[in-house]
């Protein structure tokens, strides 16, 4: 390697120089991968200080339902159920329950394994490669502080609601000179933002019991929310609409729209992801990461079922409030009843809030571990020595967050947020087939990058087909055909391909069958969201793609340089893998 030039950022003509050999760079870094024995040792080592093993199971099952319950009943359900899915929002949340479950399985496996702050980017890592990594970390970052800034919004909303009045009354000021969907700031939401930034700086411990007890009191809320909400509500308003002119039945936009709705409500689990990267501060991974990441899924998916039940008999869903959705429902009764709409509010501002606090706390540990592997400034890995937190990437994020919130509309957050999710967990899920059938330098990577890709080519087709073709007898048969050729790929890959490597401590059941129907529904809810979603996702794909050539890979480079990285062969593969499996099993 040539790095006679020295840092490609210590002068302006020694960055020109690195950009003339970007070429050769790139086809250095792109493909190069980590190790978990690197990831556990000499990349956490980058952040200086470590972060302090101080959380439990419980820790994480707090974590996760504390993350998403705020974020997703009290925020996408109004549009899901007004504008998707009507009564059928119920279904909705099954499907994307069960897609959250499944990717969870595989997240577990990795988190098991290689218990670091990093997540999706450092499972992509050890896989695919740098630039693969980097593509999908910084997606998953920029979603979570769309996500973030989008619930922060919704505080608003539901704390006028709290103190009884209209939603309709906003605490935002019009800003006539800007763009609709950029006129209206937030001031509230930028407070909140902020003061929760400087709570997680301060303790993982203390956030950890904060949360604990708003979620209990929140999940306390949530029992009376049902409750009351089923006491009071009518089950004809699962079938009939508010204004008869309007579609009628539990599922007034069919099944394409229950699918559409799943898509728009998957932003609810993004909570689950963030307990992923806290891995690195849990006592005991191989116990506490499989309860506390699958038990969340599976305890939010009921309470949202039930919780979206609750709304649908509460008011039609063409009369339902399309911000928030369950203090209006409660508004729109009697008058004895609208005290509970108040309650609704205050319980749904706290719920905001612990959500709010989990997906800070997740999006700074991932740009931390970014930072250490390179591609962005060291500075962003940095562990307070204090705090044992990383201080750097949480006030930076959370700057970026409380901006965003000031502006934006909540509706141009929520798409773009789900379809950034779905493609970070069909990435993972891909990851997980991929490091269970390979291992570098002994087995032939084709075969399972040709099924990866077979597989994926006819969950597209099926899905097109699925959202463009016309009803009828030859779209059964198209649809069917595609599900017995991914029932046959899958099957034949299942019986030649074997297994390289099986996970000592915990693995995903039913290989590769459970991480195939995780790539399946994530590509079949990709194909629900609408076009300008991918306008605004590949808008930024093509951002983070600059980004890497003109900053990351010469970054990364300079750093392999300097030792700091290694660029695997397959000797330097083999021995790492040794050292690793020596560790994990001490």
């Amino acid at each position: 390697m040539d790095d006679s030039h020295g840092s490609p950022f210590s002068s302006f003509n020694s960055y020109l120089r690195a950009l003339a050999d970007t070429p050769a760079r790139l086809a250095r870094r792109v493909g190069s991968v980590s190790t978990s024995f690197e990831e556990l040792s000499r990349v956490r080592a980058r952040s200086g200080s470590d972060m302090r093993r101080s959380l439990r199971w419980y820790d994480l099952v707090s974590f996760g339902v504390g993350g998403m319950v705020g974020a997703g009943v009290f925020v996408t359900t109004g549009s899901a159920s007004r504008f998707y899915a009507g009564p059928a929002v119920v279904l909705s949340y099954a499907i994307a329950g069960l897609c959250a479950l499944l990717s969870a399985f595989c997240y577990t496996e990795f988190a098991v394994h290689m218990p670091v702050a990093g997540g999706a980017f450092s499972y992509i890592r050890v896989t695919f490669g740098e630039f693969a990594a980097f593509l999908t970390g910084a997606n998953l970052i920029i979603d979570y502080v769309l996500s973030n800034a989008a619930v922060a919004r919704s505080f608003t909303a539901y704390l006028t609601t709290a103190i009884g009045l209209s939603t309709a009354t906003k605490w935002r000021i019009p800003i006539s000179a800007l763009p609709e969907g950029f006129n209206e700031i937030d001031v509230v939401a930028v407070v909140v933002v902020l003061i929760i930034t400087l709570v997680i700086c301060y303790s993982t411990r203390e956030s950890s019991v904060l949360n604990m007890v708003l979620t209990t009191l929140h999940i306390l809320f949530v029992v009376f929310v049902i409750v009351v909400g089923f006491y009071r509500g009518d089950w004809k308003n699962l079938s009939e609409p508010g204004n008869p002119n309007h579609r009628g039945g539990f599922l007034p936009f069919g099944v394409s729209g229950v699918f559409n709705g799943a898509a728009m409500v998957y932003l609810s689990y993004i909570g689950y992801d963030a307990v992923s990267t806290m891995a690195e501060e849990v006592h005991n991974p191989v116990k506490d990461i499989p309860i506390g990441i699958s038990g969340s899924v599976i305890l939010v998916t009921i309470l949202y079922c039930f919780m979206a039940a609750s709304m649908s008999m509460l008011l039609p869903y063409d009369m339902i409030d399309a911000e928030a959705p369950f203090a209006e429902a409660f508004r729109g009764g009697s008058e004895r009843w609208r005290w509970v709409s108040n309650v609704v509010g205050a319980g749904a501002s706290a719920g905001i809030l612990t959500s709010t606090l989990v997906a800070m706390m997740g999006q700074a540990r991932y740009l931390c571990v970014i930072g250490r592997s390179g591609v962005v400034p060291a500075w962003f890995a940095r562990v307070h020595p204090a705090t044992s937190t990383p201080v750097n990437a949480s006030l930076f994020l959370g700057v970026c967050t409380a901006l965003i919130a000031l502006f934006t509309d909540l509706n141009i957050l929520l798409n773009l947020v789900s379809i950034g999710t779905l493609f970070v967990f069909y990435m993972v899920a891909n990851a997980l087939i991929y490091r269970r059938y390979v291992s570098v330098g002994t087995t032939n990577p084709w075969p399972t990058l040709s099924f990866l890709f077979c597989f994926s080519l006819t969950s597209i087709i099926f899905t097109l087909v699925w959202q463009c073709a016309q009803p009828g007898k030859g779209k059964g048969f198209v649809l069917g055909i595609c599900i017995a050729v991914a029932i046959a790929v899958v099957q034949v890959f299942h019986c030649v391909v074997p297994q390289a490597r099986k996970p000592e401590f915990w693995g995903v059941p039913l290989m590769p069958w459970t991480p195939s129907i995780s790539i399946f529904l994530n590509i079949f809810l990709l194909g629900s969201l609408d076009g300008p979603s991918y306008v605004r996702f590949g808008f930024f794909s093509i951002l983070v793609v600059l980004v890497y050539v003109l900053y990351s890979v010469h970054a990364s480079f300079d750093a392999e340089g300097d030792g700091s990285l290694g660029q695997k062969n397959v000797e330097m593969m083999t021995e790492s893998k040794e050292s690793e499996d020596q560790s994990l099993k001490a």
